[in-house]
């Protein structure tokens, strides 16, 4: 038989990640031609992308990487304001963070100004009151046009850019895999979005977003990771203050993945060999000295001198209290006395009575026990250093616990001596490290299952596969297989292992039998959305001519709510808001004078409703 050998601990650290500052970069000359390049600027609303779109750049990253936060005390000014990579550290300024977004909307302009003030220095622009680049920049699916309209506004007057164009992260992310799978357009699918904040379920229809069947679910990373600190704090109540958000995020993304079957896998980790095998310890900073642990020889006998020279000292001071007070008690006796030997007998006999003495004799017999007290004590001072030296030789000398010197204390104070410890006690063995691990088990998986149950956190709404569901709902069955030969999936919420497996499957059980589907994960889901839009900015270059981008005149002209159409945008629905419909009223029959030469006459009659949700008055006029 073979033997078993048993199963492996998986220890981790935290690397709990620093950031630094980003540089200063200097603006290359390539990029100042007479057709300056766009600058294109992925505004998430967890991590804000910014670089270049110059031709023989394609494979470069973004210049800059930095999470969409600001950090500035109240009252501080302006300029002392922290910007993503300027802040080391999230988590003492984390009750300090602000963020440009409410959900995936930016609606904090004074945030968005400082992030667009950090991208444009640190890519080295220096052109004094302009930018003089095109700007590509992505926002929400379905963005309100009061965001447009402020967005366009601090772009065309703040910053005089020529040009802007907006588009939906998603949407570049999805064009530019299509590209790269050298898909022929005009491209059909859905996409399957989720961020930080929320997801979203876009279908696109012959190369343009079907923004009227648009789906946002309201359950994305920050919710799985306040849903796994929430967990690991009930779990660990010891370990309260490094359970930190920036910990969790770092666990989600490191050590989550997504279950393909949620219940089988949770009856997996009933089993305790799987339980062994498969949980990360997370092991948490913590210093190794443990008090009253082993010490050395060395340590122990200088421990003993420190202890009897505080002794000696605590001894010598006593003395010398109580001889004063001694000594002040037996003057003042002996003031009382010599009111006795001047003849004041009032005074020596008003001030027994304050002594509570009865005679003479009792003075006289408390002077001389007083008299004995204070000269003892003298002689005690005296010889004391002599005689607690020779004890301190002679205690060092020989080996004793490090409460033995409590012996050396007065006997005249035994209700001052320190608490004696029992000598040779065996002290159980305490593992400090395993005290500071985090066993991260079934919360592995739990997290990550927000996106498809999102009870499991108390929120009262479909999951991720339901509204997917819904939205195929909507099509005819031609459209729904076009739909779904062409499912992607794409943002940083997405990178769970096992993600692309359980929408497979979650597919296969709402489809109707042996129907055709295609599930696609993004090449990076985190950073094609960037790439998305260069390549999009460096194929339609901006122009008169060129659709998708909006000059100034147009900003001018049009408003800032504005908005040029492409295929990575949002698409323009316009809104029919139904009339109330005014209450019936009699007819009126109002006739002109017959006095000229033609008189007209208008009948008005009840007002019908028509096939649209307003009232319509029919108006006859008769000429007689």
């Amino acid at each position: 038989m073979a033997s078993k050998e048993g199963p492996v601990c998986q220890i981790f650290s935290f690397q709990d990640w620093k950031a630094s500052p980003d540089p200063i970069l200097e603006l290359p000359v390539q990029y100042l031609t007479h057709t300056p390049s766009p600058i294109v600027i992925d505004n998430g609303s967890f991590q804000t992308r910014a670089g270049w779109a110059a031709p023989g750049a394609e494979l470069d990253p973004p210049r800059l990487l930095f999470k969409s936060v600001a950090a500035r005390s109240r009252g501080a000014a302006r300029s002392e304001t922290q910007i993503g990579n300027d802040i080391p550290n999230l988590e003492p300024l984390r009750w300090l963070l602000k963020s440009q977004f409410d959900r995936n909307v930016v609606v904090n302009f004074e945030i968005q100004e400082l992030i667009f003030d950090y991208v444009f220095t640190h890519l080295g622009i220096t052109s004094e009151g302009s930018v003089d680049h095109p700007i590509v920049l992505t926002e929400a699916p379905c963005n309100p046009l009061h965001c447009r309209q402020m967005m366009s506004e601090l772009l065309f007057e703040c910053y005089s850019v020529p040009y802007v164009s907006y588009g939906v992260d998603s949407l570049y992310s999805f064009y530019h895999n299509n590209n790269q799978r050298k898909l022929q357009s005009p491209h059909t699918g859905i996409i399957l979005s989720s961020g930080y904040h929320c997801s979203h379920i876009l279908p696109v229809i012959n190369g343009r977003l079907d923004a009227v069947n648009c789906k946002r679910v309201n359950v994305a990373g920050s919710q799985a990771a306040s849903y796994l600190q929430r967990l690991l704090q009930l779990k660990y109540p010891g370990h309260l203050a490094a359970i930190t958000l920036s910990r969790m995020e770092e666990l989600l993304h490191e050590h989550s993945y997504t279950a393909v079957d949620y219940h089988e896998e949770l009856e997996k980790w009933r089993s305790p060999e799987f339980y062994e095998r498969e949980v990360h310890r997370m092991q948490l900073p913590f210093s190794s000295k443990v008090p009253g642990g082993c010490v050395s020889v060395e340590e122990r006998q200088e421990r003993r001198a420190q202890q009897l020279r505080r002794l000696q000292e605590i001894n010598a001071r006593r003395r010398e209290e109580k001889l004063q007070q001694d000594q002040e008690r037996l003057d003042r006796l002996l003031a009382v006395q010599e009111l006795l030997e001047d003849g004041l007998l009032d005074q020596f006999h008003k001030s027994l009575v304050e002594l509570n003495m009865d005679s003479a004799e009792e003075l006289q017999s408390y002077i001389n026990k007083l008299q004995l007290a204070v000269e003892q004590g003298r002689q005690k001072l005296l010889h004391s250093d002599g005689a607690e030296g020779k004890a301190e030789v002679s205690e060092l000398e020989q080996p004793m616990d490090e409460t033995d010197g409590v012996a050396l204390m007065d006997s005249d104070f035994p209700e001052d001596s320190l608490p004696e410890k029992p000598a040779n006690v065996v002290q159980p063995v305490f593992n400090m490290a395993e005290y500071h691990q985090l066993f991260v088990g079934t919360e592995r998986l739990r997290c990550p299952e927000i996106l498809f149950q999102p009870s499991l956190t108390g929120e009262e709404q479909m999951g991720l596969m339901e509204t997917l569901q819904y939205v195929l709902a909507r099509y005819t069955p031609e459209q729904q297989e076009a739909l779904v030969s062409n499912v992607f999936l794409t943002g940083g919420n997405m990178q769970y292992p096992g993600m692309k497996e359980r929408v497979e499957r979650e597919l296969l059980a709402m489809r109707p039998f042996q129907s055709q589907f295609k599930v696609t994960m993004a090449s990076c889901p985190a950073l094609d959305a960037w790439h998305g839009a260069r390549g999009w900015a460096l194929e339609h270059p901006p122009g008169a001519v060129s659709e998708g981008w909006i000059s100034r005149q147009d900003y001018e002209e049009k408003g800032g709510e504005y908005l040029s159409e492409h295929c990575a945008s949002n698409a323009f629905v316009p809104m029919k808001i139904a009339k109330p419909a005014r209450p019936a009223e009699p007819p009126v029959t109002m006739q002109a004078s017959t006095e000229g030469p033609a008189a007209i006459t208008m009948v008005t009659t009840d007002p019908t409703p028509s096939s649209s949700t307003s009232a319509v008055a029919d108006v006859t006029m008769v000429t007689t």
